[in-house]
């Protein structure tokens, strides 16, 4: 096996590698996440951060790591004697696979052990293994979310609790944690990004130097990988080293009252929610402190750390777009240096979150000249929309029913792989059968579960003049984003197509960056005539290549109209083409006298047709 790539040959990627090195320092930290475009060597650096790593004294016989000076009370193969042999190794470095199961994170029975020796034994997970080293998820914004709850709880608590298949077990559960991600392929959820003490976005170097060094390097290390790790054996040893020293001073570092004054003051001005934000600024300041070998933490320390530690923290809303804010983060820093009564009266969030100055809405009438449409209102939460039947889960998500990897368990079956769950009463009922008193291999069967599957939300939205009419482009842009946060929250796909005028337009191809939907929805454009089928032919022709690319994900169309179609075929006429797919049509007719189109085209497309101001859930439990 090559050796791999050097961390000291890096080029460039400063952030980066001062955030791997101090969480390597000190984890309590709590681990870096970083974003970037594909290409940008993301994991050739966190991999590298391996070898760097200060070796580890465990207990010989212990699968979980256990420090032979500490070791874990409750650790599964102890207790460990005072004077247990150990041996020195390095630190693992543990990849987390999106893919991976919820029996091979965290460990399950050992079947083999239940079946030829008839004891209940458990084998480890990869929690486990990581335990004291470093946890690597790459692509981690893609992260199933039943994988996601399991590592924000062992971040949490630092062990690991298993209860599952007859097995109860804890064990400790400390590691590094690294994660990266493209920003292009979605985000991850807030509460897992807010466990991430550091947030480091990287990108391609933009000179024409150091995009040739990066070459140059990569060529030579790609000819020879165990010569080219050898030319820089010395610069990793001595990263190490310092890694090592650092740790041994970090007690010792002194953090003043009036730096950590200034740290809170930091994060009031920042807007920052909770206190995990002055937490790791402050471990951060002294870590750094302690890397460049002071004795107590300066303004300096405060500052490097603040640029690291707080601008993944100040989204108010799941649907902001993401990011660094340099100039808040600038301007948050200058507040910190004044006293507490000049901070008071600076707001942190002037002009931010709010979408800018409403614009002016739209003439009425479909005649009028194309113009941006009113900012939408406050979201609010929608009534739950859901499609029929039960689908087959394959993505993890909260909208519709689905056979699931885990939740309910609703029945048995013969397991279809080797590491299915065993559901005991049904295997014991299967041996029963046979009038047998010994469970053989034929007789395992596995749970089957109940839970809910992420979809394809697909808005189809009416654009034309009238929509714009008495402020209703308002009303259904609110709805609308109400939705697109419901979509989020229940990590579904979506998709948006407007239509007015001549025709139709995919505003917003299906995606999983519902923050690119929020942008879309706030620059769309109203006026013209209502060309209602051919919005609905834009929808099937989505639908079919979304088919084409990934057939097992269930989609979900939401027509916004008041059904008037003025432009183009008779709407009824193309339904059809759609083709079945399950729908929910919103209603935006207004007035005191209703023609009731929107209901018709829903029979015809065999939906719910829901008013508008009947969307909201709040308004549901009023009527109820």
């Amino acid at each position: 096996m090559p050796a791999p790539y050097p961390f000291s040959a890096v080029v460039g990627l400063d952030d980066l590698r001062t955030a791997l090195l101090l969480t390597a320092t000190n984890p309590a930290i709590g681990g870096v996440l970083v974003r970037g475009e594909k290409g940008t060597a993301k994991s050739t650096v966190v991999r590298a951060l391996a070898g760097l790593l200060p070796e580890l004294d465990v207990v010989t016989p212990c699968r979980f790591a256990c420090d032979p000076v500490a070791p874990d009370p409750e650790c599964p193969d102890g207790p460990h004697p005072s004077g247990v042999a150990a041996r020195t190794r390095r630190a693992a470095l543990v990849e987390l696979p999106v893919g991976a199961t919820e029996d091979r994170v965290v460990g399950t029975l050992d079947i083999q052990r239940a079946l030829a020796d008839g004891v209940k034994a458990y084998e480890p997970g990869l929690l486990a293994t990581a335990h004291r080293g470093l946890l690597y998820v790459d692509e981690v914004n893609l992260l199933p979310d039943h994988l996601v709850d399991l590592l924000l709880d062992a971040a949490a608590m630092g062990r690991a609790h298993v209860e599952r298949d007859g097995v109860s077990v804890k064990h400790a559960a400390r590691f590094l944690l690294v994660g990266t991600m493209n920003p292009e392929e979605g985000e991850p959820r807030p509460q897992l990004v807010d466990r991430f003490g550091l947030v480091v976005s990287v990108g391609a170097p933009t000179e024409p130097a150091p995009r040739v060094e990066v070459v140059r390097r990569r060529l030579a290390y790609d000819a020879d990988p165990d010569g080219f790790a050898a030319r820089w054996a010395a610069a990793d040893a001595t990263l190490g080293e310092r890694i090592r020293a650092a740790r041994s001073r970090l007690p010792g570092v002194v953090l003043p009252d009036a730096e950590l004054d200034r740290i809170a003051r930091l994060c009031l001005a920042y807007g920052v929610d909770g206190l995990r934000a002055d937490i790791v600024v402050a471990r951060a300041a002294l870590t750094l402190a302690a890397w460049h070998g002071r004795a107590e933490v300066t303004a300096e320390e405060v500052r490097e750390a603040a640029r690291l530690a707080l601008p993944h923290r100040r989204r108010r809303d799941p649907l902001d777009p993401p990011g660094t804010d340099e100039q808040a983060l600038e301007d948050a820093l200058d507040a910190a240096e004044n006293t507490p009564d000049d901070t008071r009266d600076d707001g942190p969030d002037d002009g931010g979150g709010g979408g800018g100055a409403p614009r002016p809405d739209a003439a009425d009438g479909e005649g009028a000249p194309t113009k941006p449409a009113s900012a939408p209102g406050t979201p609010y939460k929608p009534k739950v929309l859901t499609l029929p039947k039960t689908g087959q889960r394959a993505h993890t998500g909260r909208r519709s029913a689905a056979y699931a990897a885990r939740g309910r368990v609703v029945g048995a079956r013969l397991p279809r792989a080797e590491s299915a769950p065993v559901h005991l009463p049904a295997t014991l009922r299967a041996a029963t059968a046979r009038g047998s008193r010994t469970v053989h291999r034929g007789d395992l069967r596995e749970a089957v579960h109940m839970g809910r599957e992420g979809n394809l939300v697909l808005f189809v939205v009416d654009a034309s003049g009238s929509m714009a009419a008495r402020q209703r482009m308002r009303t259904v842009k609110t709805a609308v984003l109400s939705l697109l946060r419901d979509a989020y929250q229940r990590r579904d796909r979506v998709g948006m197509i407007t239509f007015r005028g001549a025709g139709a337009e995919e505003v917003l191809p299906p995606t999983s960056s519902h923050e690119v939907g929020v942008v879309r929805l706030a620059e769309l454009r109203t006026g013209g005539r209502t060309p209602l089928a051919a919005g609905l032919r834009a929808a099937a022709t989505t639908l079919r290549t979304e088919r084409r690319r990934d057939p097992r994900r269930r989609p979900l169309l939401v027509l916004v109209t008041d059904g008037r179609a003025t432009a183009g075929p008779d709407p009824l006429a193309v339904v059809a083409e759609l083709g079945g797919t399950a729908a929910v049509v919103i209603d935006c007719e207004a007035g005191p006298v209703r023609l009731g189109l929107a209901r018709r085209l829903a029979a015809a497309l065999g939906a719910d047709c829901l008013r508008l101001e009947d969307l909201s859930a709040t308004t549901l439990r009023r009527a109820a």
